[in-house]
């Protein structure tokens, strides 16, 4: 049986919610992944010390072995240096939000003012905290992260020494800026190189596929397979996966977010063997976070084997992208 290992797999941008949820999500990933960044926009945001130190000790609570690292961030406000020198060896970065974009964002950055910005930014800059954005604007929905690329070039070229993260991209546009400005990276997710718009909403609408950013056209899906295929140095994984009562997906107000913790790996070996890229998978699943993020992970191997695997139809009332249907890999070890 074919099979392909992975060394320290990471997930450079995750969910993990808080409660009961946390305690339901948590363990699927620390099965298979060494780490995760966790992202902040919790109720309230995660935003002091205390929050940051009490996030990660329920996150270590709920995950059953200590073989898995919780990268913690802040959630963005305009803080002081001497605020910052004090969590700075508590948080792997920050991240921003524009505010009202996305859940639980509505205490996010409502004005890109440079000029408001540049104590908190350049601080980080000199105590080497990343920068991971949330990059869209309020606009027509389809056109929210291309507009958003004119605040990243006011980002990089004002503080060249501040390492940004343009997170979840999801367009050419965004693809196109990374080889603009040195100090931009970019995380990419699985459902992003598998999903367009009409796998959304081009027949029966699909609530377990609607995320923000939402996925847009062939073109865009081509361009994220271009660099993440080649393990392009600077682009990563980070699902972005983003646990929601089932309830809350399959109704009116339907909530934003594709869950894929449990499948990621699979799905992403499914996807680099199709186009033969297979060899490249370790550097975009492990080598190139390690590198940009200066990281280095607790040992894991995770081993993957070429047979059916049927996603289940839920994980504790979470619904997973691809609910029920039959895949070519699975996990067959981690040690």
């Amino acid at each position: 049986m074919k099979t392909h290992t992975l060394l320290m797999p990471l997930d450079m941008h995750l969910h993990l919610r808080d409660g009961v949820m946390l305690e339901n999500v948590a363990p699927l990933t620390a099965y298979s992944f060494s780490g995760a960044i966790v992202m902040p926009n919790l109720v309230p945001p995660v935003s002091t010390l205390e929050d940051i130190q009490a996030y990660k000790k329920r996150i270590m609570a709920a995950v059953p072995n200590d073989f898995f690292e919780p990268y913690m961030t802040l959630f963005y406000k305009n803080y002081d240096k001497a605020f910052l020198e004090s969590v700075a060896g508590e948080l792997t970065a920050i991240k921003l939000y524009p505010a009202g974009i996305t859940t639980n964002s509505e205490g996010g950055v409502s004005s890109f003012d440079i000029e408001e910005m540049r104590p908190t930014l350049e601080a980080m800059s000199a105590l080497n905290i990343p920068l991971c954005v949330h990059g869209e604007t309020d606009g027509f929905v389809m056109d929210r992260e291309a507009e958003f690329m004119s605040i990243y070039e006011l980002l990089a070229s004002n503080f060249p020494d501040l390492k940004i993260i343009m997170e979840h991209i999801t367009t050419k546009e965004a693809v196109d800026m990374l080889e603009k400005h040195d100090n931009l990276y970019a995380t990419i997710t699985v459902h992003h190189l598998l999903l367009t718009l009409d796998d959304v909403v081009g027949g029966m609408m699909m609530p377990h596929n609607f995320c923000k950013p939402i996925a847009k056209r062939p073109q865009d899906l081509d361009a994220l397979l271009s660099i993440a295929l080649e393990a392009h140095p600077k682009v990563m994984f980070g699902s972005d996966s983003a646990p929601h009562p089932q309830e809350k997906k399959e109704s009116c107000g339907c909530a934003a977010g594709v869950f894929t913790a449990p499948i990621a790996l699979q799905l992403l070996c499914e996807i680099f063997e199709q186009y033969n890229k297979l060899d490249n998978l370790q550097a975009f699943i492990s080598d190139n976070a390690q590198n940009i993020y200066g990281i280095c992970p607790e040992f894991k191997e995770v081993i993957l084997e070429k047979r059916a695997f049927v996603i289940p139809e839920h994980y504790s009332n979470v619904v997973p992208m691809y609910a029920g249907q039959a895949i070519n890999w699975a996990i067959a070890s981690v040690d």
